[in-house]
């Protein structure tokens, strides 16, 4: 869907050479994908609604699955008639034999026949059916769980993604989903044909010998149940490794992907390629550990088995020529029996799907218990709309509890005041403002909005109306009227292109051949540092946020285009709050005030001329900075 107001609808070739390619298309190929669009079907189910105060409980298989608990109970059903009618057929097999060629009974062994052609038909029509509704339900089980992970991504907090490897992240929602996917369409529904399949054949067994019955029970079973345990066992340790291995494949294969230009610009090609050989190498390592106790299981049931079938055989044929046993009943007796390990191997197989899908539903669970370390209250209400007034007050806070960034922050910035933030690297200049935008709760102290603490206000409100121009902007794959308004998607054309002129960047999109339909690739490599800057301040100057925070939003530009973004920042700061963090002390002057960082703590704030006249911190800066000018001019 575009996300304009005033854009092509969607469908159009146009709207096909925006954010879908990262190059020219042609324009044959534009219009197949219009046509495939006009004929793809509809989704017309809305995704659940997005609150940032919905909390997620433990997320379990039963939880899972028993809001589908009717259809559930119709697919068991299902896998009842299909297990009854498939399992007929050694039964009539018996009585067509005892009965209609052993008696010589035309109409006995034609009944029999007839009757199993039919168990046939009907169990073929209910597997059918089975998977018919496993299938479906299966669908919309992912559906719905991966935009319940996707959802709480969104809900989390800054730390989270700080601390968590991308990576990873994906691995949650593609294998591990994946994995969970297998377990329902294949691992569950067959599980319950398999156990249902086992229980009824031990009937049958026992109907047809009880003697018979009473060695498999006592004599195969036993064997049986010791090699299981073991796999078990041994299994649950290769799967779980198995999840993790991949996770750590899928991490470094997407910072290998993120970092490829400065891993090119390094020669570390070689190097990365060593790196992920080892990584690959581990998931190799587990595989292969899962894919050796299968093997060592596999053929020592099916040896079981085998053995199984020839002693009851060889204590059947006795009872046969004794007369204690009927030909037919040794025949259905055996035939049950080599059904009865089938099931049993299928079990086994059914065992991997499940332990994946089991070390999945553990890391999925881990994911969606995380709790934002930023939660919006219950109680929290809507930021009305606000001057511009902030307050830092006692603020201290440390990304760790027990190493402190920012020590007893006071700080108060009338409305429509711009105020410079300086320091050295690391010092805490970054943090104030994110501690404004609320990506992070103080320790101690608190931040207010007009007034209004920004732990009681509604999250969307509150950044709503604080726009956020970071060093390095983050564009998305899709068109630069997509990326512009990105805050506001109901923005017009004319007001695309106004905030792009705004900020310099007019002569660029009327020079390019698609305008605003061009595309910016992803993260906007196609485009230069400076052209990504001046999007990510059109982005701003089309949210009109009421608060505006500047990390240092001209760090990258030539000095022409500085001039006019300059310029453009002066109408959008006129009569609106900004804070800025500024690298160059040319910024700094700008400011109405400039407050000195240091060591997490503000030690000095004022207009400019006042900073050069006390001779402390910002003077100090200030007159370093002006010999290296004089340096770089002589």
């Amino acid at each position: 869907m575009s996300m304009h107001g005033g854009g092509p609808p969607p469908g159009s070739p146009r709207m096909m050479g925006g954010p879908m390619f990262f190059g020219d298309v042609p324009e044959h190929a534009k219009a197949k994908l219009a046509e495939f669009a006009r004929t793809e079907p509809a989704h017309d189910e809305p995704p659940p609604p997005f609150s940032q105060t919905t909390r997620e409980h433990g997320f379990t298989l039963f939880r899972f699955l028993s809001p589908h608990r009717w259809a559930m109970t119709g697919a068991l059903l299902l896998v009842a008639a299909e297990t009854l009618t498939m399992q007929a057929g050694p039964m009539l097999t018996q009585i067509g034999i005892d009965r209609g060629i052993v008696a010589g009974n035309r109409g006995a062994l034609a009944a029999a026949v007839i009757a199993y052609a039919l168990a046939v038909v009907f169990g073929s029509g209910a597997t059918t059916a089975r998977i018919a509704v496993t299938g479906r339900l299966g669908e919309r089980l992912m559906l719905g769980l991966r935009i319940r992970v996707f959802m709480h991504l969104q809900r989390l907090s800054m730390p989270f993604f700080t601390n968590e490897m991308a990576g990873r992240i994906m691995t949650r929602m593609t294998s591990d989903i994946e994995s969970l996917t297998a377990l329902f369409q294949e691992g569950l529904v067959n599980l319950a044909v398999q156990a249902l399949t086992v229980v009824v054949i031990t009937i049958a067994l026992f109907v047809l010998n009880v003697q018979l019955a009473t060695i498999t029970v006592l004599i195969v079973l036993p064997v049986m149940l010791a090699l299981t345990l073991w796999f078990r066992s041994a299994s649950d340790r290769g799967y779980d490794a198995v999840r993790e291995r991949i996770a750590d494949v899928m991490a470094d294969l997407q910072e290998s992907v993120a970092g490829v230009r400065i891993v090119t610009a390094h020669n570390r090609q070689i190097h990365n390629v060593l790196r992920h050989r080892r990584i690959v190498g581990t998931y190799r390592d587990a595989n292969l550990y899962t894919g050796k106790i299968g093997a060592i299981y596999g053929p020592g049931a099916e040896v079981v088995g085998i053995a199984a079938t020839g002693m009851l055989l060889l204590v059947g044929g006795r009872m046969v020529l004794d007369g204690s046993l009927l030909i037919g009943e040794l025949t259905a007796f055996i035939l049950y029996l080599t059904m009865f390990f089938a099931p049993i191997q299928q079990l086994v197989q059914l065992y991997s799907v499940y332990q994946q899908g089991r070390a999945a539903i553990k890391k999925i669970s881990g994911l969606l218990d995380e709790v934002p370390s930023v939660p919006e209250s219950p109680e929290a209400v809507d930021l009305p709309p606000v001057q511009g007034e902030i307050l830092l007050q006692g603020v201290t806070f440390g990304y760790d509890s027990e190493r402190p960034v920012l020590r007893d922050i006071d700080l108060h910035i009338p409305a429509g005041e711009t105020v410079a933030l300086v320091g050295p690297t690391g010092a805490g200049k970054s943090t104030v403002v994110k501690l404004v935008a609320r990506f992070y709760d103080p320790d101690a102290g608190r931040v207010t909005v007009d007034g209004h603490d920004v732990r009681d206000v509604t999250l969307r409100s509150l950044r709503s109306q604080i726009g956020n121009v970071p060093q390095e902007p983050f564009l998305f794959a899709g068109s630069i009227r997509d990326n512009v308004a990105y805050a506001r998607p109901d923005a017009t054309d004319d007001e695309v292109l106004e905030a792009c002129r705004q900020v310099g960047l007019g002569d660029l999109v009327e020079r390019l051949p698609d305008g605003l339909d061009t595309p910016c690739h992803e993260r906007g490599v196609s485009l230069s540092a400076g052209e990504r800057q001046l999007l990510a301040l059109a982005r701003a100057f089309l949210a009109r946020p009421r608060v505006l925070i500047l990390d240092e939003a001209t760090s990258s530009l030539d000095l022409a285009t500085e001039a006019k973004v300059e310029r453009a920042l002066g109408l959008l700061l006129e009569g609106r709050t900004a804070m800025v963090i500024a690298h160059r002390l040319s910024t700094a002057m700008r400011a109405d005030r400039i407050g000195v960082i240091e060591d997490g703590r503000l030690v000095e704030l004022g207009p400019h001329d006042e900073l050069i006249a006390r001779g402390g911190r910002y003077a100090a800066m200030f007159e370093t900075w002006m010999s290296h000018a004089e340096g770089a001019r002589a």
